[in-house]
């Protein structure tokens, strides 16, 4: 503070040293006690602004302007004390005006900085569009202002502030440390360097430096939210809560403590309040993406998607080109069997980044389920199909190391009926990589296989959230049985009891609409309508695969279909192998005759396929 102080003294006597010699001693002298006088209200407008005081120091500086309206200190303090009022454009202007008086004034550089860098706190489309231009301009005007005067350090303050704005941390943090160098009490220096720290995940380095900040000023407002900030990090949440309280008291409009309070109250179990926070964060800041995502979090918690999708949107309508909040619409609009919506979104996430992984993971799980829930071999033979084989295959050669991503493109192929050995991409070590080969286990009807992958991830969830993220894709892909067993281990979990009886009550909804549509495909079957037999049931396979009946039924009435064509065969001793795969009990006789049933399928299927190609042969002959 004193290095500040003595800078903040040379800075109003300086251009009084040197006094007119031609000018009578009386009229000198009268001078001279006026330019010092007036000089000393500068000083006293300084002392005013280095307590915050900003303004009353504008008015004071203003009071030198009018006795003297050249003095270029007056001017750029005058401008300094505007600019922390956030009076941008009265600020820009005392600080050209000082500029126009002198050139190579270093502090009127570091004003004009300053008033750039804080322009960029607005949610004016044509500010956010213009940032990077704007930081590199204002970086511009304070490194000419430090070439001048090395010795500001104001300077090497906004200097830190706009290298972190542009992601230059450890750059940034030396600019805060030259301030604090400088200036041993400099508050805000150590605010922003702990700012930097946080954004480094340094949660050590950046509570001594908030705290540091707090000794020197207790009224700054950002060393209050960074330290609760922190705490929060840490799992320290009324300790959080208090601190957040202190800066919200100091400085009620502030984005970044609202969203870190509504993250505190969400982590308590507090979801209005949450909400409520977030709200209030997206009405001070409309661009920020976080509280968008965050109110998406406690909607679909409490199961209400469509609300949550509709706060994405609104997102959208800000922030068009954000993926974050994209691939969030798109992931609930699949969870909501809003198949084309979903697909639609994923394909504009990578339409502009081919190589976004979980955009690739999430349109392959559309595809999937839309493939199973339109009519046999539709999808297949689309244009779609194609479009979606040849945007999973870009996305793994730009992801060769990407297992998720292979078996999300073996999944693909299996449903098309290619022959896919599923061990020859790897052994899964991760949850991710686990439930990725679940999935194409159960693409291939390997239902087994499936179930020990799935119920590996259940037992490594080792929270609520963990369990329920689980529960929740095994409910989407349709794998009830794992679905039913997350949601009750989730239960077990303190505070889950409403969550999960909400996602048992889905798990029951889902069997018990399978289970009508098989009776009601069993009666189609033995009353002889076939066709439609065979729709209901391809419908019970799709709201719950693992059921051995309904595939049984399904191989029985494609069978039966006439006259017989290969697809049908096949499909009926896919079918049939399905059943085999789900009911451990058949008598060895039985599965005997049902092996023999398959082989007769797949070479009747065969002839038919010859035959035909044999007639086409032949009639290319005729002519």
């Amino acid at each position: 503070m004193q290095n500040r102080k003595l800078f903040a003294l040379c800075l109003a006597l300086a251009g009084t040293i040197s006094v007119a010699m031609s000018i009578e001693p009386a009229q000198a002298e009268k001078k001279k006690l006026l330019k010092i006088k007036i000089e000393r209200e500068v000083v006293m407008a300084d002392e005013l602004m280095l307590g915050g005081k900003f303004s009353d120091a504008a008015d004071l500086y203003h009071a030198v302007q009018a006795k003297n309206p050249k003095s270029v200190p007056a001017t750029v303090g005058y401008g300094m004390a505007l600019s922390k009022q956030f009076k941008l454009d009265a600020a820009d202007e005392q600080f050209t005006k000082a500029l126009t008086m002198d050139p190579h004034n270093a502090m009127a550089h570091a004003g004009k900085a300053m008033v750039l860098f804080n322009r960029l706190a607005s949610s004016s489309q044509t500010v956010i569009k213009n940032k990077d231009a704007m930081l590199k301009q204002a970086e511009a005007e304070v490194r000419q202002g430090l070439s001048i005067d090395p010795g500001m350090p104001e300077a090497h303050y906004t200097l830190g502030m706009i290298l972190k704005e542009q992601g230059r941390l450890e750059e940034s943090i030396g600019e805060f440390r030259n301030a604090i160098q400088m200036d041993p009490k400099y508050s805000e220096a150590y605010s922003g360097l702990g700012v930097a720290q946080l954004q480094k995940d340094d949660i050590t380095g950046a509570i001594q430096s908030f705290k540091e900040a707090i000794a020197n000023n207790s009224g700054n407002s950002t060393a209050h939210y960074g330290l609760g900030e922190a705490y929060r990090r840490q799992g320290l949440l009324d300790e959080a809560l208090k601190e957040l309280n202190t800066s919200l008291y100091q400085y009620r409009n502030s984005a970044p403590v609202h969203l870190s309070m509504a993250k505190v109250y969400a982590a308590q179990g507090n979801t209005v309040a949450g909400v409520q926070q977030y709200q209030e964060c997206i009405r001070i800041k409309p661009e920020n993406p976080e509280a968008y995502l965050g109110i998406a979090d406690i909607r679909e918690t409490r199961g209400d998607l469509e609300h949550s999708i509709a706060e994405l949107r609104s997102g959208l309508e800000m922030m068009p080109n954000n993926m974050d909040l994209r691939l969030r619409v798109a992931d609930q609009c699949l969870k909501l069997e809003k198949l084309d919506d979903s697909i639609k979104e994923y394909r504009t996430i990578m339409d502009a980044n081919p190589q976004n992984a979980a955009a690739a993971k999430g349109i392959t799980r559309a595809y999937y389920l839309k493939a199973n829930k339109e009519a046999t071999g539709a999808f297949f033979v689309s244009n779609e199909y194609e479009s979606a084989k040849r945007m999973l295959e870009q996305a793994v050669r730009l992801n060769p190391n990407d297992m998720e991503l292979r078996l999300a493109e073996a999944k693909l192929r299996s449903l098309s009926g290619e022959t896919v050995d599923l061990k020859s991409i790897g052994t899964p070590t991760n949850n991710g990589e686990r439930i990725a080969y679940a999935e194409a286990c159960l693409a291939q009807n390997k239902y087994k296989e499936s179930d020990e992958q799935m119920q590996m991830v259940i037992a490594a969830s080792s929270d609520a959230k963990q369990t329920f993220a689980v529960a929740d894709l095994a409910l989407m892909i349709k794998d009830i049985p794992s679905a039913e067993a997350a949601y009750k281990k989730a239960a077990a979990f303190p505070g889950s009891e409403e969550r999960a009886k909400r996602g048992m009550d889905m798990v029951l909804k889902a069997k018990d609409q399978a289970r009508q549509d098989l009776t009601l495909a069993d009666d189609l079957a033995r009353k002889k309508q076939l066709n439609s037999a065979i729709d209901k049931y391809k419908i019970a396979i799709y709201e719950n695969p693992k059921v051995a009946d309904t595939h049984l039924g399904y191989a029985i009435c494609l069978e039966q279909l006439k006259p017989p064509i290969p697809e049908d065969l096949r499909q009926a001793s896919t079918q049939y192998k399905a059943y085999m795969a789900l009911e451990p009990n058949i008598p060895p006789k039985e599965l005997e005759k049902l092996n023999k049933k398959i082989a007769t399928l797949e070479e009747k299927a065969y002839k038919l396929e010859q035959k035909g190609k044999d007639t086409r042969s032949g009639t290319r002959r005729k002519f």
